[in-house]
Order: C-alpha cells, then structure tokens, then sequence
C-alpha cells in the first residue's frame, strides 16, 4: 500500500487534491481512498488530507501516520508544525516553493531521507501562470506522477476532466503537464549529479 498525506491551508484544494489522486488511482484499476482531517475550518487554516492506493482492498481507516509520501501545498506550514512526522526514510516530499530545501531552512532534511526524492516545485507560480489562481494542488500532482511514477498523468489529466470541466479542466491539466516536465527535469539533474 502506497499512503500519501498532504499538507495545505483552507482554500488551496488539498482535500480536492486527494480525491483526484485517489480517482486516478481508481481509473487505473487500483483499490484507492481519500479522506480529509480538519482542525478549524476557515479559509488559511492548516488542512490535512490522505490517500492511500493499494492493488487489494482497503480496511484501514485511520489517518495516514507513515506517510510513503508527503505534499506540501504551503511552504508556510514548514516549521509550525512537524511536518515530516512519521515519513518513511525512503519517502518522496515534494514543497511547493521555488527555493530548494537548504535556503526552507530544511538542511536537515537531505541528511534523513534520500537527497533524490526531495524535491520542490515552483507550483503557486505555474498555477497562476496557467489557471490566474495561486490554487498549487494539481500542480503538485503533476509534479508527483513525474517523481513517483504511481500514477500516469494521463490518469490524472482525467481525473482532473471528472472534477472540473472547460478552459479550467484544460488549464489544471496544463500546469500538471509542466509540473511533471519540471520535476522530470529535476530528477534527471539529480540522478546526473555528483555523489557527496
């Protein structure tokens, strides 16, 4: 079983973010569940959501304490709260941030887990590049089908067809196209740059 959990702030679509992932896990044939965890529900507030995808059916229903994977939605919540609780030491963390994880105060972080699946991607910026609006989720989920190869994109691109519909359909599926060149980009520099 492969568990995602995402971080954001009310009205950034983490929870969307989940359902979709999970929908196109779904259209691919897999066993998949979304759920969210809300503390105050405001807009700003932190939000957690959860996706776990499985080829066999799934019985937990807890909230995902030993992520596979985490999505940061909002490079704010880096250091109010622990973030990376529970991560698995060969998990992937993808930050929505043009900066890298040492100038995130995160230097820490490279020594934990594996240097090549920790990766930050410029999301609110190709969001509104392509959507008008600093909404990051499917930009991240872009970004995450080009690190993980769990999902295709094209499984997300329909996913991102079932939730939304017209020029705003086309323009997420956009900037998950771009977050996945980036992120395959990056992971080609990393795979080609020099050990430590």
């Amino acid at each position: 079983m492969f568990q995602v959990r995402i971080h954001g702030r009310g009205g950034q679509g983490v929870v969307t973010a989940a359902e979709m992932l999970s929908v196109a896990a779904f259209d691919e044939g897999r066993e998949a569940q979304a759920f969210p965890s809300f503390g105050s529900e405001r807009m700003g507030a932190p939000v957690v959501a959860f996706c776990r995808i499985d080829d066999r059916p799934i019985r937990l229903r807890e909230p995902v304490a030993d992520p596979d994977a985490l999505i940061v939605q909002d490079a704010t919540l880096l250091h109010q709260v622990d973030l990376f609780a529970g991560l698995r030491p060969d998990g992937w963390i993808l930050i929505n941030s043009p900066r890298a994880f040492d100038e995130l105060g995160l230097g820490a972080l490279t020594e934990r887990f594996r240097h090549d699946r920790l990766l930050t991607v410029p999301a609110t910026e190709l969001a509104l590049r392509h959507i008008g609006r600093p909404i990051p989720n499917t930009v991240l989920l872009g970004g995450f089908c080009a690190a993980t190869g769990l999902i295709s994109l094209e499984s997300l691109a329909r996913a991102v067809g079932e939730r939304f519909s017209g020029d705003v359909a086309d323009a997420n599926v956009a900037a998950a196209r771009e977050a996945h060149a980036w992120v395959a980009s990056e992971m080609g520099e990393l795979a080609h740059a020099p050990a430590d």
